[in-house]
């Protein structure tokens, strides 16, 4: 009987401790973030985990360069990336890797490109996502003074434009170039040419992971996460957003 109380005890004051955890999240990064619905790989993830023991997660949307600003200012109580800035400094406990944001090179496979240096984009022309530019300076910073850089914030614009030969390269994230070319072929007058990706810096997937102001959640977020890999929904997130869709 005493057993049986110190367990429900136990229980108790875990859930007592949970609640609402503000997250910074990065605006519109189909498929990892939907502000307009709250909803997204990303989002789901968090959400999934964090529920586990007992949190409710409350996103706040920001530019990319505002989510480390938000934190070091104590206006949320976690991040979804600390941007290459550590955030142990602020009061900041790292979680384990929720998604993986993985970049890369993509080009049409009738091109035959290959790109193994940043000698090998000379001439090309490279459509990226915002900010690409600062994050690999070492690949990207002669394109750009050639003139044959250009950034999109619609990304779905990247994979239109280099199935029809407007541009050479596209540098972007693995899942969101095929999200976007998923959501193309919904409409059966796009028919996506065979694409080529090339892997140009090493992936490491503590390069991105979450943020969080008290080790407590941080170490329920962990735990949750764990549970959602062994059971399988963690896949089945993935799966929803990146999974072929009936087109009829």
């Amino acid at each position: 009987m005493i057993k049986t109380m110190l367990v429900l005890s136990c229980a108790w004051c875990s859930w007592a401790s949970a609640g609402v955890v503000i997250m910074a999240f990065g605006e519109k990064i189909p498929p990892f973030c939907f502000p307009e619905s709250d909803s997204g790989i990303e989002l789901e993830v968090m959400r999934a985990a964090l529920a586990y023991r007992g949190h409710t997660l409350k996103p706040r949307y920001y530019s990319f360069a505002r989510i480390p600003v938000e934190f070091k200012a104590g206006e949320v109580d976690a991040a979804m990336t600390d941007l290459g800035e550590d955030m142990t400094a602020w009061g900041g406990y790292y979680g384990d890797p929720a998604v993986f944001y993985d970049n890369v090179f993509i080009s049409l496979k009738e091109r035959n490109l290959v790109i193994k240096k940043p000698e090998d984009l000379r001439g090309l022309k490279i459509i990226s996502f915002v900010g690409a530019a600062k994050r690999y300076p070492e690949w990207l910073d002669e394109v750009k003074r050639q003139g044959h850089y250009f950034e999109q914030n619609n990304q779905e614009l990247q994979v239109l434009t280099l199935n029809i030969g407007r541009y050479d390269v596209v540098l972007s994230d693995r899942n969101i170039f095929k999200y976007f070319t998923l959501q193309l072929k919904l409409n059966k007058a796009f028919r996506p040419k065979p694409i080529v990706e090339q892997s140009f810096v090493k992936f490491n997937p503590m390069d991105y992971r979450p943020v969080f102001r008290d080790p407590k959640i941080r170490d329920d977020f962990n735990a949750g996460l764990k549970q959602l890999k062994d059971n399988g929904k963690f896949n089945a997130i993935y799966q929803k957003y990146l999974g072929e869709k009936d087109k009829n």
